[in-house]
C-alpha cells in the first residue's frame, strides 16, 4: 500500500487553525499546467491566494486538490489547485503556517506517467532484401498447454 501524504490533512488543519484564530489564510501556489488560476496574476511561476471564507465561494479541500470559486476584478473564477502544487499556507495577520517542498509539480508527475504507460507505437520495418523472406506459421500453441474447456462453472487457477 503507497504512503499516504501528510499534506493535505496538514494544509486542513492549518486553515482550520487560522481561521479558528480570527487570522486571513493564504496559499503559495507553484502553477504549472495542471492548475487553474487567473494567469494574468502569476508571477515568477507562483501566485498567492487568499482562501478565507470571505474571499471564496465553494471551498473544498481534498486529498489531491483545492478547489473553489474566488473573484478577481470583480469576476467570479474558478480556481483549482492541485495539493502537490501548494508551497506554503500561513496566516497573512503574523506570516505563521507551514512551508512544503515543492520539487515535481502535479503537470511533471502527470507526464512522467503518460511517459510509462504510453501505447505502443509503430516503427518501420527494414527493406526487403532480395532474397524471398520464408514465412512458417504454426497452428499449434508455443507453450504446450491445451486450450480452455468450453462450457459448465468457470474455475480460477493459480499460477505461482
Amino acid at each position: 500500500m503507497p504512503d499516504i501524504s501528510t499534506k493535505p490533512y496538514l494544509l486542513r488543519a492549518l486553515y482550520e487553525w487560522c481561521t479558528d484564530s480570527g487570522f486571513t489564510p493564504y496559499l503559495a501556489v507553484k502553477v504549472d499546467a495542471a492548475t487553474t488560476v487567473p494567469m494574468e496574476y502569476v508571477k515568477k511561476g507562483e501566485i498567492i491566494l487568499n482562501i478565507s471564507y470571505g474571499a471564496t465561494s465553494g471551498l473544498k479541500m481534498d486529498n489531491d486538490a483545492i478547489h473553489f470559486r474566488a473573484r478577481f476584478a470583480g469576476v467570479s473564477r474558478e480556481i483549482y489547485v492541485p495539493v502537490q502544487n501548494v508551497l506554503a499556507i500561513y496566516a497573512n495577520e503574523n506570516g505563521q503556517g507551514m512551508a512544503f517542498d515543492v520539487s515535481t509539480t502535479a503537470a511533471e508527475m502527470a507526464a512522467a506517467e503518460e511517459e510509462t504507460t504510453s501505447a505502443p507505437s509503430l516503427s518501420a520495418v527494414p527493406a526487403a532484401t532480395s532474397e524471398a523472406p520464408t514465412t512458417e506459421v504454426s497452428h499449434s500453441p508455443d507453450d504446450g498447454d491445451e486450450p480452455p474447456k468450453k462450457g459448465g462453472r468457470p474455475t480460477l487457477t493459480r499460477i505461482k
